[in-house]
């Protein structure tokens, strides 16, 4: 059993992390239709705001619901359980409201501007609301894998910070210091607030777009003694995302700055101790050498001197030119994982066609996993012993 099979048919958690632009999306929805077609209940999630994995998975939209796929063209007409849905951040963000406090203190919430504003923009948010709505999914009980595919980021590493970014924010030690004078007596008491404290909270009005200080005050007042909650619950999934039976696969592309995102994302898991199942290379350009083809331009020079430059030449350029590229490329995985020989690399090649259907995805699997094994036979009945009746 490879490694990658191993991470399909006995963890309970996968999540593809790394930068955006460069496969993440369509590895997940490959990854998750493989595990359903081999027999496991599967749901996958993205946090992507771009809407590619329904394209993916052939549908117009996803929603924060668990939606059952149309799994078509199974071998062997197999039963496939395969689910989608894409995280609404703001529903999710609610619903912990809801799930952390009363019903009348989650609405004085929910009804302040300031709230409104950073639940959907704070750094941060997403990758957290992402790990809440991981939980809320292995709590459920009714998956037997989960696949994440988290939202494109600026660097690898913000997907792991994000948490300690959102509780640090909201535990909020520093506003709360300059807001202290307004939050104790009020807004006729505004005018005894320090000038510092006055501009810090025009500075932070103007950037969230609440029209009164109040809002900054109302929201960390109505917050007030939640805030070990939220760091409670980033704990409890740092510890889920750790167990044994989770994984991460770190997706890439064959060029440096995408190198260099899962070079330093292989790294930050190893150091936060979290099971690194291995990385994917996507889009990448293999062409193997080919014995007698050691120099085709030279060939391809002779060819023209011996009249064959209209077919023979111009191929001999052609593969010259693509492995080339097979090198450049392998060179520069090497250069930025070449001292990770523990961790494995998959590679998944620059298809001419976008990867946009059930059956692309299923190509990509096999690409990755070879094809899909036969159902075991069932076993046999143990044949009857007439002196036992």
């Amino acid at each position: 059993m490879t490694a990658l099979e191993e991470l399909l048919g006995d963890r309970h958690i996968i999540v593809c992390v790394g930068p955006g632009g460069v496969g993440k999306t369509t590895t997940a929805a490959a990854l998750a239709l493989r595990a359903a077609e081999q027999g496991r209940r599967t749901i996958v999630c993205t946090i992507d705001p771009a809407r590619r994995l329904a394209q993916s998975l052939g549908l117009d939209t996803l929603d924060n619901s668990p939606r059952r796929i149309e799994v078509t063209g199974s071998p062997e007409r197999r039963k496939v359980e395969l689910y989608g849905m894409m995280l609404d951040m703001k529903s999710t963000f609610d619903a912990m409201i809801l799930d952390m406090t009363s019903s009348d203190r989650a609405e004085k919430i929910f009804a302040n501007p300031f709230y409104q504003h950073i639940s959907s923009t704070l750094s941060g948010t997403q990758e957290y609301m992402a790990m809440e709505k991981l939980w809320e999914l292995h709590e459920e009980g009714r998956w037997e894998l989960i696949v994440l595919d988290t939202p494109p980021t600026r660097s690898a590493l913000d997907f792991l910070d994000a948490p300690n970014k959102v509780t640090d924010f909201l535990e909020g030690k520093f506003l709360r210091m300059l807001l202290w004078p307004y939050l104790k007596a009020g807004k006729t008491y505004l005018k005894a607030v320090n000038f510092g404290a006055r501009t810090f909270l025009k500075v932070a009005t103007k950037i969230t777009g609440s029209e009164l200080l109040a809002d900054v005050a109302n929201f960390f007042l109505a917050f007030e003694g939640m805030y070990d909650e939220f760091k409670d619950r980033a704990k409890r999934v740092h510890d889920l995302l750790a167990a044994r039976r989770s994984g991460f696969v770190v997706v890439s592309a064959p060029q440096e700055a995408s190198l260099r995102e899962a070079r330093f994302f292989v790294q930050r898991l190893a150091a936060e101790k979290m099971p690194l199942g291995g990385v994917v290379m996507n889009r990448t350009h293999a062409v193997p050498a080919v014995a007698g083809l050691e120099d085709p331009r030279a060939l391809a020079s002779r060819a023209r001197a011996a009249g064959d430059g209209k077919v023979l030449a111009p191929a001999l350029e052609l593969y010259a030119s693509w492995r080339d590229i097979s090198l450049r490329e392998e060179d520069a995985v090497k250069a930025a994982l070449g001292d990770q020989a523990h961790v494995p690399v998959w590679r998944v090649p620059d298809f001419a066609d976008d990867v946009h259907d059930i059956g692309a995805l299923r190509r990509v699997g096999e690409v990755l996993l070879g094809p899909l094994p036969p159902r075991a036979a069932p076993a046999a009945p143990a044949p009857i012993d007439p002196a036992a009746s």
